[in-house]
């Protein structure tokens, strides 16, 4: 599930990270890749909400080879460099990726021992770092050393080869798939009514949504701001992009067992947005004049707190799940982070439209993760936790 979860997110990362290539080559508005994002947001929002259904009745493993098979799907038409097909790739490739994390949390909630959960989902949420770090290092070389259209076949390839490659584990994994499990809108209204019913399930909903839309405003658009709006070239921003993520693999494994051996998992996701506004205001501030490293040091902050919160909400969320339902009640939960990386990319896009700026767009989002942290904190604090 690590593995997958890094090649899904080297695949839904690429287009945003060599944005800057593809529009310099097609002529078009930066902030359409605010666009893109939205409408990949769109489906991702559209599976996760319904996905629950199809984990139970075709098993986690088989969609997650699906969602990997769309993924590449996705890039590869985007080849044509046509911008409507630029629109069909972003919502296909949405659809897969989407499915990578509840159906993973599915197999994991199964199978990991309770107490250790928010350890496990943090390592298992590695993935996403890995891919990100592999997408700003690979993703711009390829660039390099052919094209961006080069660059998107090749990593389309890996999805679909990784799709491929976990067939020999389905027999082994999807034992708890059910044929006759209902695929009915009225099974998913049920779903997304009693995760909305639970308060607790609740204040998650509100978390997923402002950390997601944060993180998407760092992963779509930190590149861009480096190379467009502070003067780097693609692959010194690829690497500062990376060198950031690289450290959000160990940042994750240590918030994951924090969580499960010191600190609350609620406490410690308020503590994680006050951080995340912290790192989101200083990247708004960043100067051309800056040294590389200070750009660094803050793509770091800024991973090591909007990158590497999932693990411990995503166990979180498997605790407070129904019984047998963890695959649903996740998929309801990510769907409000879906929300909020089709809202937080829209307002990113329009504010640079408007200012011609970056920083306010990362303000938006900083303000928003504030908002969930110094509230989360408030409630425990009201509490006596």
């Amino acid at each position: 599930m690590t593995v997958q979860q890094s090649f899904a997110t080297l695949g839904r990362s690429t287009v945003p990270l060599i944005a800057a290539a593809i529009v310099l080559d097609l002529g078009v508005d930066p902030a359409l890749v605010g666009v893109y994002l939205a409408i990949g947001s769109v489906a991702g929002f559209l599976t996760t909400l319904g996905c629950g259904g199809f984990i139970l009745r075709y098993g986690a493993l088989r969609m997650t080879q699906v969602g990997m098979l769309g993924l590449g799907v996705g890039l590869a038409v985007t080849t044509a460099g046509w911008l409507p097909l630029f629109a069909v790739g972003a919502f296909i490739g949405g659809l897969g990726q989407a499915i990578s994390t509840p159906s993973s949390s599915h197999l994991l909630g199964r199978l990991s021992p309770r107490h250790l959960a928010p350890l496990m989902f943090s390592i298992k949420q590695t993935g996403v770092p890995a891919g990100l770090m592999l997408a700003g290092v690979v993703a711009p070389a390829l660039v390099a050393a052919a094209d961006w259209r080069v660059a998107l076949l090749v990593i389309a390839g890996v999805c679909a080869f990784t799709a491929v490659a976990l067939q020999p584990l389905r027999a082994r994994f999807d034992t708890d798939r059910n044929p006759a499990q209902p695929l009915s809108p009225a099974d998913i209204r049920a779903n997304v009514a009693g995760v909305l019913r639970d308060p607790a399930l609740r204040t998650m909903c509100v978390a997923m949504f402002s950390f997601v839309g944060l993180q998407s405003l760092f992963t779509g658009f930190f590149v861009l701001y480096l190379v467009r709006g502070l003067g780097y070239d693609l692959e010194r921003a690829g690497l500062v992009f990376a060198i950031a993520v690289a450290v959000a693999v160990p940042a994750r494994i240590g918030w994951g067992w924090l969580a499960s051996r010191l600190v609350k998992p609620a406490t410690l996701l308020s503590l994680l947005g006050i951080a995340m506004a912290g790192a989101a205001t200083l990247a708004a501030v960043l100067d051309p004049a800056w040294p590389t490293w200070a750009a660094t040091l803050i793509a770091t902050a800024f991973s090591v707190t909007a990158v590497s919160w999932h693990g411990v909400l995503l166990a979180e969320v498997a605790r407070l799940s129904p019984p047998g339902r963890i695959g649903a009640t996740t998929g309801a939960v990510l769907a409000c982070g879906d929300a909020g990386s089709l809202v937080l990319p829209l307002l990113f896009s329009a504010a640079l439209s408007a200012t011609g700026g970056y920083a306010t767009g990362f303000l938006i989002g900083g303000l928003l993760a504030l908002g969930v942290g110094v509230a989360g904190l408030w409630r425990r604090v009201g509490r006596g936790a």
